[in-house]
């Protein structure tokens, strides 16, 4: 009986961790790419600059929901 409880909360806790660790990451994916098109229509000259940097930010901001699928599988694989 106990150990039911503790996989049902290690579950529920792995569907709030990749619920919420999926947000931030699209938020701010979604504010990078915005940012940069609009950097781009001004100055499309640096569209090579914008593009790069943006990758590389995306894959930082990325690296986040990472953390959480980890975590989230550790919550369920592991206890």
């Amino acid at each position: 009986m106990e150990e039911a409880i503790v996989r049902a909360a290690c579950a529920i806790g792995a569907g709030i961790c990749m619920g919420i660790g999926a947000i931030g990451p699209a938020i701010g994916e979604g504010n990078a790419v915005g940012k940069a098109l609009e950097g781009i229509a001004r100055q499309p000259e640096a569209a090579s600059l914008l593009r790069s940097n943006m990758i590389l930010g995306c894959g930082i901001t990325e690296s986040t929901g990472i953390y959480s699928l980890v975590i989230a599988l550790l919550l369920m694989f592991v206890f």
